[in-house]
Order: structure tokens, then C-alpha cells, then sequence
């Protein structure tokens, strides 16, 4: 049997602001954005040069998932980033006001830092030592 991981769904506000802060802030790239009914998008997006995974943009559909954007995992780090180039996208957060929660560090997996989206996700962007 042959499985793969296609999508995680993320919680958002609003589908408009989520697509303008990962792909216009953090260099996602939208790969598909359908109408599915009045309230209802299909929104794919994913990493340049990644091939199977994408995050999928899931607007809140009541008070319940309302109640979860940001925080999907109980305030833990939810997502890892990995970067070939630490020091490009360092500088990108810090140019686009994305706020760092933890700073710098080098750990014996490689640097890594922690930062938070838009809706309060914890992120971690790490470039593994080789």
C-alpha cells in the first residue's frame, strides 16, 4: 500500500486575509482557490518547490472552529518550516512584522527559531544541519 499526506486543514478567519498573509508574507504560493457555495472556498496553498502537501485554508464555519483558529494544538508549535537558507527568511519575518516568539537558537538539529501567523499559529523555522 502506498499513502501519502496530501493536506492539513488550518483554521482561518477569512479566507482573503489567510491567502494574503502566507502567500504575499511568508512566500507560499496559492495553488487553487474554488468556490464550493456562498460561504464555502476550496483554497490550496503550498511551499514553492513543495510537491505533495499543502495546507488547506478552512474558514470557520461555526463558534466551535471559531474558537480554535490560532489555536489548533493547545498552544504548542503546530507547524515546521524547513528553510535551505535561515538567514533569508529570518530577515523576511523580520521585514514583514511577523512576530518572533522565540529567537535564533542553534540546537544540534540546526537553527531554529519560533514565530506566530497571522491567527497566533506557533511556527517553527528550522534549518536542519546536514
Amino acid at each position: 500500500m502506498n499513502q501519502n499526506l496530501a493536506h492539513i486543514a488550518l483554521l482561518v478567519n477569512d479566507y482573503d486575509e489567510a491567502i494574503n498573509f502566507y502567500v504575499n508574507k511568508l512566500n507560499f504560493e496559492l495553488i487553487e482557490d474554488t468556490k464550493l457555495s456562498d460561504v464555502k472556498r476550496w483554497v490550496l496553498i503550498k511551499l514553492k518547490g513543495q510537491q505533495d502537501f499543502s495546507l488547506l485554508l478552512a474558514k470557520a464555519a461555526n463558534k466551535e472552529q471559531q474558537s480554535r483558529i490560532g489555536n489548533q494544538t493547545g498552544g504548542r508549535v503546530f507547524l515546521f518550516l524547513h528553510t535551505d537558507d535561515f538567514e533569508r527568511d529570518y530577515y523576511n519575518l523580520l521585514n514583514q512584522n511577523i512576530e518572533i516568539i522565540r529567537e535564533p537558537k542553534e540546537e544540534t538539529y540546526g537553527k531554529v527559531l519560533v514565530f506566530k501567523d497571522l491567527y497566533g499559529n506557533l511556527w517553527d523555522l528550522i534549518e536542519p544541519k546536514n
